[in-house]
């Protein structure tokens, strides 16, 4: 199986299955001498670990990270800094029942039919555990890009509950279990997401991702705009539907006039947007805005009502998915679009100052 590597510069290699016997990543491309541990890395895992509450996964998964190479006497060496979680906490059996069956909604028929085998196992490589190992990179990748750069993400909307964007609060996103900046939103979601818990069922989310303090410049025209990578890294993501920068599809409500994002120049030289519709990034480079995008996951394919389904031997069946599950995956997909937009960022400053190195890092208009 191929393609299991994203960046150019920054590149990320992910390897494992669900239920073996452990999952890793190897970061290659990072810069030497920044200083890094597995204590930097853990915390990161910590938030997209399951077991954490009862509305995800009750898999317990200490995701405990270790660095394997790539770090000596505290600080990186330039050289591949591989990465390894062992998992724990397997119940193979739990899947013992759809070893002949494909499950509606996952990849099992697609893997079969590419492949001619699948680990059906929890899903093997198709996955969301391999996850966390994107997580670990995105750790790495923040180091990268310094402590200027801040991304931060959050549930903005369950089902059709979309949050109050008036009560929006980022101190909020850490206080409930949803990762949701709206306390009122974050109680009808604990009531909703019960419901569907009790119910075997699921539900779907969108995510929000920002990231600020992004140098101007970042990206390039045609192929390599920082907006398509962005796209693509968090289309990549397990269970993801749709992907939209700034206002995204409601974009195409507005009139020229209310989308253009006016200009101004301030006193020390610099450009001042009066909006940010385009989501941080125009022509496909950043501009110095706050880089926005959301994300849409779809309902957890795994529930425990019957569907109707097939098996290898083309024969008609039903089939429900017993096991532990996430009532909604995007849950934990919070800290899962962070890292990749992390990983995405890092890379395109590493291609940025090889070929610019003397570029500004701030917007500013040159004197006349």
């Amino acid at each position: 199986m191929s393609h299991n590597t994203f960046g150019h510069l920054f590149r990320v290699t992910t390897w494992g299955e669900s239920h073996g016997p452990a999952i890793g990543c190897v970061v290659d491309g990072c810069p030497p001498g920044l200083p890094l541990e597995e204590a930097w890395i853990q915390p990161f895992l910590d938030k997209r670990r399951p077991g954490t509450s009862k509305f995800v996964t009750q898999r317990q998964e200490p995701d405990q990270v270790r660095i394997l190479s790539g770090v000596f006497e505290g600080r990186t060496t330039g050289t591949p800094i591989a990465l390894q979680i062992e998992n724990q906490d397997q119940r193979s059996k739990d899947y013992g029942e759809i070893a002949s069956s494909f499950r509606p909604g996952h990849a099992d028929i697609a893997y079969e039919w590419k492949y001619g085998i699948r680990d059906y196992r929890g899903g093997g490589r198709a996955s969301a555990r391999e996850t966390a190992m994107r997580v670990a990179a995105g750790a790495i990748a923040r180091l990268v890009l310094g402590e200027e750069v801040t991304i931060r993400g959050a549930l903005v909307q369950i089902g059709a509950d979309r949050v109050d964007r008036s009560a929006w609060d980022w101190a909020e996103v850490a206080r409930n279990e949803f990762w949701c900046p709206d306390a009122a939103t974050a109680e009808r979601w604990e009531a909703q997401l019960s419901a569907v818990r009790k119910a075997g069922s699921s539900i779907g989310a969108v995510i929000e991702v920002q990231a600020e303090g992004v140098p101007v410049g970042l990206g390039a025209p045609i192929y390599g705009k920082l907006d398509a990578d962005i796209a693509a890294a968090l289309m990549s993501i397990n269970a993801v539907k749709g992907v939209e920068i700034g206002d995204g599809f409601a974009a195409a409500t507005l009139s020229g006039e209310e989308n253009a994002d006016e200009t101004r120049v301030r006193q020390d030289g610099t450009v001042e947007f009066m909006a940010n519709h385009a989501g941080g990034m125009l022509g496909g480079i950043s501009t110095g805005q706050p880089i926005i995008a959301r994300f849409a996951v779809k309902p957890t394919s795994s529930i425990l009502t019957p569907r109707q389904a097939v098996t290898m031997t083309g024969q008609n069946t039903e089939i429900l998915t017993k096991g532990r599950h996430d009532p909604c995956v995007g849950i934990r997909a919070v800290p899962v679009g962070e890292a990749m937009l992390a990983c995405v960022l890092a890379d395109h400053l590493l291609r940025h100052r090889a070929q610019n190195p003397d570029a500004p890092r701030f917007g500013r208009l040159p004197r006349l």
